[in-house]
């Protein structure tokens, strides 16, 4: 083995630069500069390079519970060690190369087969799901709906309707507790709508526990509750992140939670294979989401995988299908009108009339000046959230704590909305064919009349967004619709964050909705009530559109989710028009929301290109040094010494020709991953023991795969001081080809091959071919255009 010393010049920086300013923490403190003593003596000063490690102090879990501070530090500044990298890139040994040449061209047939087989799997299973989710949230919604109306409807006539406030609130802080408590105490990774999480893996970072089954059970049972307890969410998000999880599992053919193995589909046991059928189960959740298959192959693409071929678009698009499909299928038959397919997804905004809802050519710029509006607001939404985000990571990070906030939003959720309709005086007539009101509220209305806050706040968020597109002109007025949208935005923003499974798509649509309806409502007073503008619900849709767009900051498959959603091909440059628009002037004030929380969680997400001015830095500069390597031969107990130190928690090691003296850097002849020296140590793939007689199984692909995607720690391992005097030969199960550049290989170039490929290792070697440096994921990410240019991030152990 040789350790690599670095030989990079850091004159260019100069060591005033390389200090770099002292970042302040968010509590005020400053970051303590660290050095390091090398085994190679002398001290090595990090600069701004260095590793931050928060958790230094804490030694067990036990005494990081009974010691956990009231605040908790956090910095932006700072890119946490704890994400590591997928390896889209196949591991070409000598095991994979023979198995691919052993395979016929019918073998191969057979596994694009079953790849279709998957995908369609993926898409009956997640429209199931979907199906599930709807018909219980209805269920539990119209029950709570018809206890505190009945409640109300009898409080109104003989006076008490403080009974009916408490009972609402006690009804949604009750299911809103228990869906917390489950995400809180047992999956924490499942709040929120998974979909950060998922544009994280879909990236190539593989962010812990989020495609286990527990993830999955518990993402339904929280959203149901969530959406059920009246909070400002929808459970389209979630189903996003629930079609994944489905993916993961059922493209593997086993349950690791349940360790349950069927045997089946064992080929695809490898992280390449696996983010594709990710790609296809978040597409079929979009798809079921929005009944838009189109808009969830577009949203895998924007959103996910850099790697990308025509016919994994197809297989995307058929398990979108088929989920969709799937979804309407089974709530045509609960609806009691069997083969009725008009359930195309969650939402459903309703077809909007050609004929009824036309717009002209002098309308677009009106159409822009919505988008922008969207942008601010999006920008407002986004901030606010980003400094209430921060509060939680350092106050409110017990799960205790969390379950109390999640039941205080909830409650006053349900004061702020009973209080907003008790003094509304917003009374319409209640039409017989009325059909978007399933609960309306007369109060203090006069008979035949129905309370018109009570439409937007005593529903479902869904129904709300229909009401608010299709309702007649005159079912509003003014200061109801201006109200709405300012409690909302503000209930919406705070919920964005808590320990419950929900999404923010809803919410954002039924903001824009409720602002662009009145948007249109002033338009036609300005003008006299002229006929062009009669229908708000054009401009409902518009400002539906600007608001979400706003926020998640989605250009082109957001554009068709919405085309297909509402069902009107009309509307496609408008959206379009106003998407871009929201995007453009959010993206000057904030980032948008998703990325936002990926920020705040410190993942080293790589974005499509490097930083712009980027250019004069050089695989030199970038690369990690030394590296720590292997020779082809090379003895046990120093592999098991490497694999168990943990302050460098390598995963992938080159493996160099032999070398004589100790202080050269190796020629490189391959590289070999953490997870196939542990399989190999489980197996004691040992030399003397191919030469002894002691018959011993070749080891094949299989073990690999058997043993992904949880590899057994170094520590489960047990090695004897003698077979640590034994040698292990790797040249039959290292990558013989890794991809390498050289030293003067610009920033962006690297970037590129890196990202393009999904290369979890690059190496950097010198003229001669030696191993200089390794360029890891975390290396690139790095780098990130700041205020004041070109910045680089810190890395911490947190």
């Amino acid at each position: 083995m040789a350790n690599i010393t670095k030989k990079v010049s850091w004159s260019s920086r100069g060591d005033d630069s390389a200090r770099g300013e002292a970042t302040p923490l968010l509590n005020g403190t400053e970051e303590v500069r660290y050095t390091r003593q090398p085994s190679g003596g002398g001290i090595f000063h990090i600069g701004r390079l260095s590793t931050v490690d928060l958790e230094e102090e804490i030694t067990t879990e036990e005494e990081s519970v009974r010691t956990r501070p009231n605040e908790i530090p956090h910095n932006e500044k700072l890119l946490s060690l704890k994400y590591e990298s997928l390896d889209y890139d196949n591991t070409e040994n000598q095991l994979f190369l023979e198995e691919e040449r052993r395979m016929s061209q019918m073998g191969f047939r057979c596994l694009e087969i079953s790849r279709w087989v998957i995908c369609g799997l993926i898409g009956v299973l997640t429209g199931l799901i979907a199906c599930f989710i709807d018909i219980v949230v209805e269920k539990m919604a119209g029950m709570k709906y018809s206890i505190v109306k009945q409640n109300i409807e009898k409080f109104t006539e003989v006076g008490g309707l403080s009974i009916s406030l408490i009972l609402w609130a006690v009804l949604n802080s009750t299911l809103v507790m228990i869906g917390s408590i489950i995400v809180a105490f047992f999956e924490p990774i499942a709040a929120g709508s998974g979909i950060p999480q998922i544009k994280c893996y879909l990236n190539g970072v593989k962010i812990p526990r989020v495609v286990r089954l527990k993830t999955l059970m518990v993402k339904v049972c929280g959203v149901i509750c969530s959406v059920a307890g009246g909070l400002a969410v929808g459970k389209e998000g979630p189903m996003i992140h629930s079609g994944a999880v489905v993916a993961a599992g059922v493209s593997q053919g086993r349950s690791t939670s349940l360790k349950k193995d069927f045997k089946i589909f064992e080929y695809f046991r490898r992280d390449t294979e696996k983010r594709d059928f990710v790609s296809a189960g978040a597409a079929a959740g979009v798809s079921a989401a929005f009944g838009a298959p189109v808009g969830g192959v577009l949203f895998s693409l924007e959103e996910g995988a850099s790697f990308w071929n025509q016919m994994l678009t197809w297989r995307i698009f058929f398990a979108s299908m088929i989920s969709t499909f799937t979804l309407n299928f089974f709530l045509s038959i609960y609806n009691n009108k069997p083969g009725d397919l008009s359930y195309p997804g969650l939402i459903n905004f309703g077809g909007f009339e050609t004929d009824s809802v036309t717009y002209n050519l002098y309308e677009i710029p009106l159409f822009i000046i919505i988008g922008a509006i969207g942008g601010l607001l999006g920008a407002l939404f986004n901030f606010l959230n980003y400094w209430l985000t921060i509060f939680r990571i350092r106050y409110v990070h017990r799960p205790c704590l969390q379950v109390l906030e999640a039941m205080l939003v909830a409650a006053v959720t349900a004061t702020v909305s009973f209080t907003m309709i008790y003094f509304s005086n917003d009374c319409q007539p209640l039409g017989q064919d009325q059909t978007t009101e399933d609960y309306p509220l007369q109060l203090f209305c006069a008979d035949g009349e129905y309370n018109s806050m009570a439409t937007a706040f005593f529903n479902t968020p869904e129904r709300s967004v229909r009401s608010l597109f299709h309702n007649p002109p005159g079912s509003y007025n003014p200061l109801t619709l201006g109200l709405f949208t300012l409690t909302y935005f503000f209930l919406a923003c705070w919920t964005y964050g808590l320990a419950v499974s929900a999404g923010v798509f809803i919410p954002s649509l039924l903001i824009g909705a409720a602002w662009g309806r009145l948007f249109g409502i002033l338009l036609a007073y300005f003008t006299s009530g002229s006929s062009i503008w009669a229908d708000p619900g054009k401009y409902a849709l518009i400002g539906a559109a600007a608001q979400l767009g706003g926020i998640v900051r989605m250009t082109l498959s957001l554009t068709v989710i919405l085309m297909e959603a509402t069902g009107n091909v009309t509307f496609g440059l408008p959206i379009m028009l106003v998407l871009m628009t929201a995007k453009i002037v959010g993206d000057y004030f904030a980032e948008g929301l998703y990325d936002i929380h990926i920020k705040l969680q410190s993942v080293p997400f790589l974005h499509w290109d490097a930083p712009a001015t980027s250019h004069w830095l050089t695989a030199r500069e970038v690369m990690s040094s030394p590296v720590t390597c292997f020779n082809r031969v090379e003895k046990v107990g120093t592999i098991v010494d490497v694999l168990s130190n943990t302050s460098t928690n390598h995963n992938g090691f080159p493996v160099v020709v032999e070398i004589t003296a100790s202080d050269e850097p190796g020629k490189i002849c391959g590289l070999i991953l953490r997870s196939q020296l542990i399989v190999l140590l489980k197996h004691k793939v040992f030399v003397e023991r191919a030469h002894s007689r002691l018959s011993q199984r070749k080891l094949q692909l299989k073990d690999f795969r058997d043993a992904y995607p949880r590899f057994p720690p170094i520590q489960s391992i047990h090695v004897s001081q003698d077979e640590r005097e034994c040698m292990m030969d790797l040249s039959e199960f290292m990558n013989a080809t890794p991809y390498t550049v050289p030293q003067e290989t610009s920033l962006p170039r690297v970037f590129k091959l890196f990202r393009a490929l999904g290369l979890r290792h690059l190496l950097v070697v010198d003229s001669e071919n030696r191993v200089v440096g390794l360029v890891t994921r975390k290396d690139l990410a790095r780098y990130h255009l700041g205020k004041h240019g070109l910045e680089e991030l810190q890395l911490a152990q947190t």
